[in-house]
């Protein structure tokens, strides 16, 4: 299964790191890998409103199905609270 999501007002680095403590590993922030997963990062700067501008990740995760989803939701909790 590969699923592509975005999540704004987060850095690349934090979402790195917290991949990195859901169990994966990678020496860069721009792939991180886990024992049936992996995550492909990637950054930019979009406007939201007029001059207001957030960073924006786009994750593709890649893995089992079964395995995915429980990641993702993990993962999406943890970005809220940071943008948050």
């Amino acid at each position: 299964m590969r699923q592509e999501k975005a999540f704004r007002g987060i850095s690349q680095r934090l979402a790195a790191q917290y991949l990195r403590n859901l169990g994966g590993e990678g020496e860069s922030d721009d792939r991180i890998e886990g024992d049936d997963w992996t995550a492909e990062l990637d950054s930019e700067v979009v406007n939201v409103a007029g001059s207001m501008e957030l960073s924006e990740v786009t994750i593709v995760f890649e893995g089992p199905e079964e395995r995915l989803e429980p990641l993702i939701e993990d993962f999406s909790r943890k970005a809220m609270r940071a943008g948050g």
